[in-house]
């Protein structure tokens, strides 16, 4: 099962983009480019309580499949 897990990570692509807009529930719009990106917070940040604001500079990762969501 652990393998399994490991080859779903492997999909994922990585986008740079900017915080346009932070939402309620630790949900923000991220701009990579053309294309918008409502993400959430990966588990380090949400437990570390690391602060996201709007103009800031991430790194995130969405699924080939929907390129509309990500994390």
């Amino acid at each position: 099962m652990g393998q399994n897990l490991a080859m779903d990570r492997e999909d994922r692509m990585e986008m740079m983009g900017r915080v346009e807009e932070a939402l309620a529930g630790t949900l923000f719009k991220v701009r990579c480019g053309e294309l918008v990106v409502l993400t959430t917070l990966s588990g380090k940040l949400r437990k570390n309580q690391i602060r996201i604001l709007p103009g800031d500079e991430v790194l995130i990762e969405v699924s080939p499949y929907d390129t509309s969501r990500g994390r």
